[in-house]
This record gives structure tokens, C-alpha cells and sequence, in this order.
């Protein structure tokens, strides 16, 4: 990459925050200018640590920037995705539990296709995706996610375990759209709507992520114990550092995994 990539934010909340800190920082060729966000002073606030202009509408970046990182809500990306991608440039969304609507996900698909763009999802809050998209190769199985999360976490005074939720990842991130892009990533990684549990605990301070894989390959385990961001313990710093490598790598020339 010879010339700067110039990146637009939309949604400048806590990742938000976090990406421009360590990206803009960095001795690459990446440059973090445009900020939006429906909260106009937040969007204000970020550009004005950034070095970077601020703007009152998305469509006012889309010709000034190589790529968007969305970074505020699946409703975000449901009505401004498409939009993103007709304008010809690149996307990376965080909220990827979006992408579980397969109706969504083949309009994005085709119509990246069509103007010769790339739409990004990192590897978020948990370990294992490229192990998993290698797998997925002779086919699997089994996907089993075990989600542990604190009561604040989620909005809730508790002081016994509880199981929130039981069922498809398809229906997770439907019922929890700030806290399981987890299962979506997983979902995606494999090609198919992996079984779900959400248990919110008491005794865990962390946001805990337990994998089970089953399939050809044999079988693969993780556990993911994630520090919440400081600034909105719904988020993992994990996702945030990955969006940050995600980044960092559209510079690279050496790619290391699937």
C-alpha cells in the first residue's frame, strides 16, 4: 500500500474509542479521518482526539474514504451496509450478528460482487475461528458455544446462576444484539447455526467463551476469558483488538492464518 488508506468510523462508542487509539497510533500506511455517529457529540469528541473531521450525515465520508468500520449496532448495519458497499468501498462490521440473516447477508454478498468491494467481519470476542474455517473444509459435525457473562455485563441484579438462553445462534443474536456476535462469527466461520447456551453468573468477572467442535478433522476446545472494555462492559477488549489486527493486516504483506 503505497498511498495512506483512509478509514471512516461509523459509531463512536467504546471499540470506536479503542480502534483509533492504537490504529492511528501505529507506524502504518492506515489513517482513521472520518467519524459519524446518530449522537452527534460523540462523533465530535472522537474526531477531535483523532485528529479527524466529524460528519452529520454517512453518505458526506463515502467519497473521501476506502473503507468504513462499523462499529455501532446491527440496526446500523441493516440500514447502512448497503449503502456503504454501492459507493465502491470496503467494510468491516463488528455488529456481525447482522450477517446471520441470510436474506441480508446475500444482498451484501452480491452486491459487494458487483462493485468490487470487500466486507471485512473480525474474528471478535473469541479464539479458534481459523481453526474452525479450516475444518469446515471436509465439513463439521458439531459447533457447541457456552457463553458465561456477569450480571452487569447484561443489565442484571442476580445472585444465582441463571441460564438466559438455549437454542441456535440464529435466534441468540436476535435476543441479545450487544452481547453474543460471538455465535454469529462462529456460525459464519462454519456454515451453519451453531447451538447456543448464555448463562449469566455471578462468580465470573469476565466474559467467558467455551467452544466445542466436532466434526472430520477430529475435535477442537477453547475458553476465551475476556477483560470487558472499561468504557461498556458489554464489549470484550478481545473484540476490539481484533478489529485493530484486522486493520493492521490490510498493510501487511505476510498473512499468517486462514
Amino acid at each position: 500500500m503505497c498511498d495512506k488508506m483512509i478509514v471512516g468510523i461509523l459509531g463512536c462508542g467504546a471499540i470506536a474509542n479503542l480502534i483509533v487509539q492504537n490504529v492511528n497510533s501505529d507506524n502504518t500506511n492506515i489513517k482513521i479521518k472520518y467519524f459519524y455517529d446518530r449522537d452527534c457529540e460523540r462523533a465530535e469528541n472522537l474526531a477531535s482526539i483523532a485528529g479527524g473531521i466529524a460528519v452529520y450525515k454517512l453518505e458526506d465520508m463515502l467519497d473521501k474514504v476506502d473503507l468504513v468500520l462499523e462499529a455501532a449496532s446491527q440496526e446500523s448495519v441493516r440500514k447502512s451496509a448497503l449503502k456503504i458497499i454501492e459507493s465502491g468501498t470496503d467494510m468491516i462490521t463488528m455488529s456481525v450478528g447482522a450477517l446471520m440473516d441470510e436474506d441480508l447477508r446475500e444482498v451484501l454478498s452480491n452486491a459487494a460482487k458487483k462493485y468490487n468491494t470487500t466486507i471485512y467481519a473480525p474474528s471478535g470476542a473469541v479464539s479458534g475461528i481459523d481453526g474452525i474455517k479450516a475444518a469446515s473444509v471436509t465439513g463439521i459435525d458439531s459447533i457447541t458455544l457456552t457463553t458465561r457473562k456477569s450480571p452487569k455485563s447484561l443489565g442484571r441484579e442476580i445472585t444465582e446462576e441463571e441460564i438466559l438462553f438455549e437454542g441456535k445462534a440464529s435466534e441468540a443474536v436476535k435476543e441479545f444484539p450487544m452481547n453474543i456476535n460471538v455465535a454469529a462469527s462462529l456460525s459464519l466461520a462454519s456454515d451453519m447455526d451453531i447451538n447456543v447456551k448464555i448463562i449469566v453468573d455471578p462468580k465470573v468477572s469476565r466474559n467467558v467463551h467455551e467452544v466445542e467442535v466436532k466434526g472430520s478433522f477430529g475435535q477442537l476446545k477453547t475458553t476465551t476469558m475476556n477483560f470487558p472494555c472499561t468504557a461498556n462492559p458489554k464489549t470484550s477488549m478481545l473484540a476490539a483488538l481484533s478489529a485493530i489486527k484486522l486493520l493492521r493486516s490490510l498493510d501487511e504483506h505476510l498473512i499468517i492464518g486462514t
